[in-house]
């Protein structure tokens, strides 16, 4: 498969702090790249410089052969992006906002409509399409940010901790939405702070820790090769000792000595 986006020894400095120290890493057209790592360790500023929001200090980074400090216009048309804050028009409807976003790529209206109503169908807000954004639940907010991101048809969707908040049963349905975009073939780029996000829906993943890539690889196989015949003790509150195969989770502590929520 081609790649989609590649960076080479790239570099992000604020005011002489390193927040990202020369990483290097390929995403591959049609799969699912996720970032791991804790507050801090510069896997937000690698997506703010993926989707040109930032631009890098030095080294290379391009997006479908486009320079992200050259080309950040045509990269961004190429992009949606699902921010992991709720930053919808309030005072529009479900349908407008779509409408809204649609002018923003010079949609013809007639086209933008029919994309619109197939996207409401999606994420399953059809039935919303009326309601102002203030009544719809925080979960309803999320899909349609997933609609949102899909009006442009973008080559890439970047999804930046797109289940911050939620209930685990309006989690789930976000996943299920994720998971059809990747059955669909489309090209995500995830950060997550849930371990069984990344696990079910990342092709591979990147592990950072202080502005580097301290493991990347396939989260299966990093559990391998990391507790190779090993199995896991955990203590619980009664002194009681349970033994379990190991977790991606698992992995993440070993190698950054950290919690990923904490």
């Amino acid at each position: 498969m081609a790649s989609i986006v590649t960076a080479r020894d790239l570099v992000k400095k604020f005011n002489g702090f390193t927040a990202v120290d020369g990483i290097s890493f390929e995403i591959k057209e049609g799969e699912c790249f996720g970032f791991l790592g804790p507050n801090g360790a510069g896997k937000t500023t690698t997506i703010r410089m993926i989707h040109c929001v930032s631009p890098k200090t030095s080294g290379e980074l391009k997006v479908a052969g486009l320079d992200a400090n050259v080309d950040n216009r045509g990269i961004k048309c190429l992009l949606g992006v699902i921010p992991q804050e709720l930053n919808l028009d309030e005072d529009l409807t479900t349908y407008e906002n779509l409408v809204l976003f649609a002018g923003f790529f010079g949609i013809p209206r007639r086209e933008a409509h029919d994309r619109i109503m197939e996207l409401l169908e999606f994420v399953e807000l059809k039935a919303k399409m009326k309601n102002r954004i203030t009544q719809l639940s925080t979960g309803m907010k999320r899909r349609l940010q997933i609609a949102r991101a899909l009006v442009n048809q973008p080559k890439l969707i970047i999804a930046d901790e797109p289940t911050t908040g939620l209930d685990p049963q309006a989690r789930h349905l976000i996943w299920q939405r994720l998971r059809e975009l990747k059955k669909r073939g489309t090209t995500m780029v995830l950060t997550t702070q849930y371990m069984e996000e990344a696990e079910q829906l990342c092709d591979e993943i990147v592990i950072m820790h202080q502005g580097r890539i301290i493991r990347q690889g396939v989260p299966s196989e990093l559990i391998k090769e990391e507790f190779v015949g090993e199995m896991i003790e955990v203590r619980d509150s009664k002194d009681r000792v349970y033994r379990r195969p190991a977790t991606l989770e698992d992995v993440f502590l070993k190698l950054t000595g950290r919690q990923l929520i904490e």
